[in-house]
């Protein structure tokens, strides 16, 4: 049997220091797409030199921008891939190997950190996301922030890791924190939980401890304690502006009937 052409779907915005890696670690597959937001840089270019086919359209939100990447391909199966990752030569065997016959709607593949100054420790639990496909049978989950592939059909886990090198200073890990906190608060899929004065006060260090001692980040050094630290600020910034909505919405209630009371 022969083995199921693939696409690969790749998101971009202003990624010329790191689109090239991308596109030369996924040489391998039939097809690859880019869609870019309007890049200022020479993304596009890079892109079009390596053989991608290039798309552009304005940034519509993480999810749907990737599902509209998702639906350019022209192969079923898909590998979804951001902009800032690359698939080492042992993932990409075993990304073939899957295709000869799959035997999954979707595939769950590890994700291994670029954290800093150096790789998160080879014993630190790693993450891991669908990204190998069956397009037919498989969607963007709709989230603003932390969007994933929903799959319609079994998932099994496919022994390969994805190297991400993501943003490379902590000052870009802490614009990070704050940008996708905004926008977790702003999802629609994002309930209010309760107590969340407690939650403020509390889950900051439940969130550092679960990342620096749980997950084996205390392995990383320095680079591990930091990023740990950022990953507690960002749970503290998520709960502080679901805080602050909460607080604002009641203030404005509050002025509304006021409003009201004068003109009556």
């Amino acid at each position: 049997m022969a083995r199921e052409p693939l696409s690969v779907v790749i998101t971009t915005f202003n990624n010329a220091d790191t689109i090239g890696a991308c596109l030369a670690s996924v040489a391998f597959a039939d097809d690859i797409v880019v869609l870019d937001s309007g890049s200022a840089d020479a993304t596009r270019d890079i892109a079009e030199q390596a053989g991608a086919r290039v798309y552009v359209q304005a940034f519509a939100g993480y999810s749907a921008q990737k599902q509209m990447a998702i639906n350019l391909a022209v192969n079923r199966w898909v590998l979804l891939l951001d902009s800032d990752e690359t698939l080492p030569p042992d993932a990409a065997a075993l990304v073939r190997g899957a295709l000869d016959a799959p035997s999954a709607a979707g595939y769950e593949m590890l994700r291994r950190e670029w954290v800093f100054w150096r790789w998160q420790p080879g014993r630190a639990r790693l993450n891991h996301y669908v990204r190998l496909f069956d397009r037919e049978r498989a969607r963007m989950s709709g989230h603003e922030v932390h969007e994933s592939v929903v799959v319609d059909g079994p998932v099994r886990r496919l022994d390969a890791i994805i190297d991400h090198h993501g943003e490379r200073d902590i000052e870009g890990r802490v614009d990070k924190a704050n940008r996708y906190s905004s926008l977790q608060v702003r999802d629609r899929h994002t309930r209010e939980p309760r107590a969340l004065r407690l939650r403020m006060v509390a889950y900051p260090t439940i969130a550092f401890v679960r990342f620096y001692v749980l997950r084996g980040h205390w392995r990383g050094g320095w680079a591990g304690f930091i990023a740990a630290r950022v990953h507690a600020f960002y749970a503290f910034l998520k709960y502080a502006k679901l805080y602050e909505r909460r607080v604002s919405r009641r203030h404005g209630e509050g002025r509304a009937v006021e409003a009201e009371r004068h003109q009556d």
